[in-house]
């Protein structure tokens, strides 16, 4: 999962929790609205994480010893 995606999953846990107000037997909307915006966040801290620990990787230095005659 993407940043981008969990910044949609977020926002449409955000609406589906706060905005809409609508009615569905057998399904709270605002329970999936929390659950959405849990995932989103858990998705974003995960895909930032990746990216943080392959920039780090990439950023290696090499140091070589020469020989002095």
């Amino acid at each position: 999962m993407g940043i981008g995606t969990s910044l949609f999953l977020i926002a449409v846990g955000a609406i589906l929790y706060f905005a809409v107000d609508a009615e569905v037997s057998g399904l709270e909307i605002q329970t999936v609205g929390i659950i959405l915006m849990i995932v989103g966040v858990l998705g974003l801290l995960i895909s930032l994480f990746l990216l943080s620990s392959a920039r780090r990787e990439t950023t290696r230095t090499t140091v070589r010893d020469r020989d002095v005659y």
